[in-house]
């Protein structure tokens, strides 16, 4: 059984994309569902594969693995040969590091500043407040802090295009979208993730999807 990755709206579901950029880091071949989300077959739809009822959720041969560092774990460990965690223990140990902070932080963020992928890029009306300003400013240190000393070997968090990097792939894509002032270096991180194969491909596809969420 080849893996299925069920998703939600490229445009809007950061989760989702998350785990299809680690997915693509494999290149190993799988099938992707995609089920527009907050529609009234949403829910079960989702519950016809997924145990919470939520995106994203990679169908294998022995089942369900949900969430998407979850979903990260799995692959790192079944494709072990791809490095999708950087090599050397501290270095993987910092960007599991980032990946947690950015799993359960940035909710201000996050709430301000929603993932919309084809929204012309353009600044909020208000000023950010300071919550978000904080948040950005976190980011921005720790992307810095990580090409300083790991990423040596190339333009990413750590070199090569990693885990890390999909799970910050969608705060880049928020940065640009709302035009979000930056430092050089988080402004250059954030053209290396726009210029990744990967990010590009599921950009352009979320750029052709029609179903807007308020």
């Amino acid at each position: 059984m080849p893996l299925t990755l069920i998703i939600g709206n490229k445009n809007y579901s950061s989760w989702s994309m998350r785990a299809a950029l680690v997915l693509e880091l494999t290149e190993e071949p799988y099938t992707e569902v995609r089920i527009p989300l907050y529609q009234q077959t949403s829910r079960a739809r989702l519950l016809s594969h997924s145990p919470t009822g939520k995106v994203p959720v990679l169908l294998t041969e022995e089942g369900p693995v949900w969430d998407s560092l979850a979903i990260a774990e799995y692959l790192a460990e079944t494709c072990g040969d791809r490095h999708l965690w950087p090599r050397g223990e501290y270095a993987r140990a910092v960007a599991r590091s980032l990946c947690a902070e950015m799993h359960s932080g940035f909710a201000a963020l996050r709430s301000h500043l929603p993932m919309d992928l084809r929204r012309r890029p353009r600044p909020l009306a208000l000023p950010l407040p300071a919550t978000v300003q904080e948040d950005i400013g976190r980011i921005c240190a720790l992307w810095a802090d990580c090409r300083q000393r790991f990423g040596a070997d190339g333009p990413f968090l750590f070199g090569h295009a990693g885990i890390a990097d999909a799970f910050y792939a969608p705060v880049a894509a928020r940065l640009r979208s709302y035009a979000v002032s930056l430092p050089e270096p988080a402004a250059a991180y954030v053209e290396t993730i726009y210029r990744w194969p990967a990010f590009q491909r599921w950009y352009q596809a979320a750029l052709q999807e029609t179903e807007t969420i308020e």
